[in-house]
């Protein structure tokens, strides 16, 4: 798998390069396509045997980068994929910070199949890894993380997504003289940032895509973090497709081991808009391109900060 990670490295890369034309032009479809195609070109041509198992949609919805194809050359190591080609497909095209291109791989089997659906996650560090229980309340999980920190609770800064269905926890968090930190989209990103000490983020909580939280978890357990989750089905048909995929009881608390079960896995994501975790692209004169990308391996429990010049596409 290590061998794996610098190719996986540039898949990241040439998605982000592809979608940095689109950035502020308010074409969110147009970035995405650009930033799958890229990526979905550079898979193929792996000496892999790799399954989408997180994707841009399933079949019928997306033409390239859906759940169950197969991309590779169909040799070498059977892997599953999750991918987010653009994570923040609307901060691209509003030209605003936060953005970047996202793949994590483990091992065939290893990854939770996880539908396309509404997912309750929590997140913290190596520190705090051990001390949070989604099946507490968000105020125990604050305590017990504190505990871990060796802070008070006045001192732990929590990040959410700013989005109405978490206004009371938002109150509940403020009333302790804790801190938050909000944020628009990119789920993955600021999970991650609770497993890094420069964000100064210490616990991550929301309600947000299940897919991001699979690809959270693959980076958090390479970095010897915790994540723990349960789907949230809307609806009967959701709580059915959970049970098809072989989740029987959807409404358990999912464990780190569940999301991610092998920790011969690999997360790297690369930058397309600055923000708290990583720098944007940079264009320098005539095609040269300066990336910045995050890539981890879950048997090292490192993160190397890689900043990468090359020819730009488009």
């Amino acid at each position: 798998m290590k061998q794996l990670a610098l190719d996986l490295l540039q898949v990241t890369e040439a998605a982000a390069l592809a979608a940095v034309p689109w950035i502020g032009r308010g074409n969110k479809l147009g970035a995405d396509d650009a930033a799958t195609t890229a990526m979905r070109k550079l898979l193929n041509a792996m000496p892999i045997d790799g399954c989408v198992v997180i994707g841009e949609g399933e079949m019928d919805e997306a033409p390239m980068l859906y759940i169950g194809e197969r991309v590779g050359m169909g040799q070498g190591p059977l892997l599953d994929i999750a991918v987010d080609p653009l994570e923040g497909t609307n901060l691209v095209a509003g030209g605003w910070d936060n953005s970047c291109a996202v793949i994590a791989v483990a091992p065939r089997g290893a990854l939770l199949h996880a539908p396309d659906m509404y997912m309750e996650k929590i997140a913290v560090g190596r520190r705090a890894a051990g001390a949070i229980d989604l099946n507490a309340s968000i105020l125990d999980n604050m305590k017990r993380t504190a505990d871990a920190l060796n802070k008070r609770i006045s001192e732990l800064t929590v990040i959410i997504q700013h989005r109405d269905r978490h206004k009371s926890v938002i109150e509940d968090i403020q009333k302790t003289g804790a801190r938050v930190r909000l944020f628009s989209e990119g789920d993955v990103t600021c999970a991650i940032a609770a497993a890094l000490d420069k964000t100064g983020v210490d616990l991550f909580y929301g309600v947000g895509g299940a897919p991001e939280g699979v690809l959270s978890a693959v980076a958090l357990k390479c970095m010897g973090g915790e994540m723990q989750a349960r789907l949230l089905p809307a609806d009967r048909r959701e709580h059915e497709r959970c049970v098809r995929m072989g989740l029987s009881d959807p409404g358990r608390v999912l464990r780190m081991e569940e999301l991610v079960s092998s920790d011969d896995c690999i997360f790297a994501a690369t930058g397309v808009t600055s923000g708290m975790l990583l720098e944007g692209v940079k264009l320098g004169r005539g095609i040269e391109a300066t990336t910045h990308s995050l890539l981890t391996c879950g048997d090292m429990e490192s993160v190397h900060f890689i900043r990468s010049v090359r020819a730009a596409t488009g």
